[in-house]
């Protein structure tokens, strides 16, 4: 007959919070370079959109 604590999930190991910091400086790099690139095309556009929808939200 197996034992109760056999029975039981393993507790989880201490984690590290640091996360994957590389990675995330990596994503933030390329969605900078991605909205540089993207701006003299789309700007007018999404200026125009944020004026409209802030007049909105004012009233």
């Amino acid at each position: 007959m197996p034992h109760l604590l056999m029975l039981l999930p393993a507790p989880d190991r201490p984690r590290d919070e640091r996360g994957d910091v590389p990675g995330w400086v990596m994503v933030t790099l390329m969605t900078a370079i991605v909205v540089a690139a993207l701006t003299p095309f789309v700007g007018d556009e999404l200026r125009g959109l944020l004026e409209r929808a802030f007049s909105m939200v004012s009233g």
